[in-house]
């Protein structure tokens, strides 16, 4: 489990990897006075402590489905062996895969060279403006190839496309029409990222398969 996050509104956001989640949901019970109720939908589950605490988990790869405990279905969902995309952008780097069960099978990784802002003024900044910019856009330009090559032709196999990086790139790239199948089945979930490496991409890859729980006390 990772350290987690201060959420929106209140909260803390934890994720939990599927072979420790079932193990999570007993801690979580000790921790508050046992379980008072448990509601699921094919998106959500919400497990209410004893003491009225919460742990909303978004459902990952949805929808949930089958019947029994919600708890018990989301730990056999979330451990269910599935193929995805991974699509990692910054506007200087991208790395993307396929990935199973957490391994990268197949990748691609580039380097953009983008220049940073520039702090001079007059019409040299106008033309080092005009110069990055159209360095941004021979990036995009290679990412969404490398997206068309690598991942459209693959789509059907895939459980869904997982994003990460810079929200401004992955929003320029969906402007790309040749990417609609993609971002179709793209997860809602953005991995915040680094500059995306090789490695970066084994570690996202990994990351995919966690599972995302809002905590809020009671």
């Amino acid at each position: 489990m990772t350290g987690g996050r201060e959420a929106p509104g209140g909260g803390r956001v934890v994720q939990v990897s599927p072979e420790r989640l079932a193990g999570w949901f007993d801690g979580f019970a000790r921790r508050n006075g046992g379980i008072s109720d448990t509601a699921a939908t094919e998106t959500e589950v919400v497990v209410t402590g004893g003491n009225g605490a919460t742990a909303t988990v978004v459902v990952p790869f949805p929808p949930l489905t089958g019947t029994g405990p919600p708890t018990v279905r989301l730990v056999v969902h979330a451990k269910r062996p599935r193929r995805i995309g991974l699509l990692l952008v910054r506007l200087g780097a991208h790395s993307l895969g396929i990935a199973e069960n957490g391994k990268v099978l197949l990748s691609r990784t580039d380097r953009h060279h983008v220049h940073g802002r520039s702090a001079a003024g007059g019409w040299s900044q106008q033309r080092f403006a005009r110069r990055r910019e159209e360095q941004a856009r021979h990036a995009m330009r290679d990412v969404a190839d490398d997206g068309v090559e690598v991942l459209v032709p693959r789509l059907a196999e895939l459980a869904a496309v997982v994003l990460g990086g810079d929200r401004h790139a992955l929003d320029e790239l969906r402007g790309d029409s040749r990417l609609e199948p993609l971002f179709a089945l793209a997860a809602q979930r953005v991995l915040d990222v680094v500059e995306p490496r090789r490695a970066v991409l084994d570690e996202a890859a990994e990351r995919a398969r966690d599972v995302e729980i809002l905590l809020r006390p009671g």
